[in-house]
């Protein structure tokens, strides 16, 4: 259908340009019929005849063979459109000063592109880079709060009070060192190719260790938590896949004040399956998410009704999450309804079982 289209295309403007030189023809002839009619030459009028029948035989012969020449460098012209970049090379060759002139405008056009390109790399880089120190220079002063919580905790004088502070202080310590990550990973998502480290892994391991790390959030929220045993095994990147379940239990915990946050192996439609599962679900019974929000809630920069009212969201989470496990060859979906709560399904489709 393509091919056809393309033909269609390439037939349509052939004869747009050559209508003018078809026009001027038949006009020439008019005008010469209608000398000869005018000065009663009609005993010519059969050899006139022949003439136009001989130059339109000829001149349909030209324009078959000038056709195929223009299709055949159309063609090259769309071959070199579907390639990432065109290279001179790879054009038609140059017929006459316009096309000349073209070309020698199109090269210093791609040097143009290749300069700019290169000095935005450049930029990406350094602010990649800056990015990326910043993070692990904040890690520093972060764990030197952690110790210095850690030793001030010793001090019973004032009693439960001080033990409250202490944990709030470290529950908002820990969300600083979670925004510091998320900006790091953000910052790496471009190379992420260049940093995976893929193998088969036990997705069940990963999720404890996410469980644990969040373990200083979870106490204090009052919810009830499920992890069912269950058997998924994906080919992924352990590092980037533990960030993904990490931002969506993060999720969980963020938009559910009542009831609790369960784990489980599941199938394609989010049906418990401890076997052999192939995907993972994370679901809670928080306060959901509109059905005018789902189709947009991986666009980044995207906030929702609930992220505009609750005021929690930076609308990069999910949209790093989707961007991982596509990247990963996973898939991530959700399935949520305006207080009925929330399930993300996670699917590997590298799976294989050690």
């Amino acid at each position: 259908m393509e091919q056809t289209k393309i033909n269609f295309q390439i037939g349509r403007s052939y004869l747009k340009e050559k209508f003018k030189i078809v026009l001027a023809y038949g006009f020439i002839v008019t005008v010469f019929f209608l000398i000869a009619f005018l000065y009663g030459y009609e005993q010519i009028y059969l050899n006139m005849l022949y003439a136009v029948f001989l130059t339109l035989f000829f001149g349909v012969v030209f324009l078959a063979v000038d056709f195929l020449r223009y299709y055949g460098r159309c063609r090259t012209l769309f071959l070199a459109l579907e390639q990432e970049e065109v290279r001179m090379e790879d054009l038609p060759e140059v017929m006459g000063l316009q096309e000349s002139l073209y070309q020698e405008l199109l090269e210093e056009m791609r040097q143009e592109k290749r300069k700019f390109l290169t000095e935005y790399d450049e930029k990406k880089k350094d602010i990649t880079d800056y990015y990326t120190m910043w993070t692990h220079q904040i890690k520093t002063p972060i764990a030197a709060l952690r110790l210095l919580l850690q030793d001030d905790d010793v001090d019973t004088s004032e009693g439960g009070q001080c033990s409250r502070r202490r944990q709030t202080e470290r529950e908002e310590l820990f969300k600083i060192e979670q925004y510091a990550e998320m900006a790091l990973y953000f910052a790496r998502l471009d190379n992420l190719s260049t940093d995976l480290l893929l193998r088969n892994c036990d997705v069940q391991e990963i999720v404890k260790q996410a469980v644990r790390k969040y373990s200083v959030l979870f106490l204090r929220s009052g919810l009830s938590f499920q992890m069912e045993e269950f058997a998924v095994w994906a080919v992924t990147d352990e590092k980037w896949l533990s960030f993904v379940v990490e931002q969506v239990f993060s999720n969980a915990l963020k938009y559910t004040n009542q009831g609790g946050i369960a784990i489980y192996g599941a199938d394609e439609e989010g049906n418990r399956q401890q076997g052999g599962a192939s995907y993972l679900v994370i679901e809670d019974t928080g306060i959901g998410i509109r059905e005018s929000d789902l189709p947009r809630i991986f666009e980044r920069g995207f906030t929702g009704y609930n992220g505009r009212m609750e005021r929690k969201s930076t609308g990069i989470g999910l949209y790093l999450c989707e961007q991982i496990m596509r990247r990963l060859s996973h898939t991530i979906r959700v399935i949520s309804a305006p207080g009925r709560g929330t399930k993300v399904i996670l699917g590997f489709v590298q799976q294989t079982v050690e």
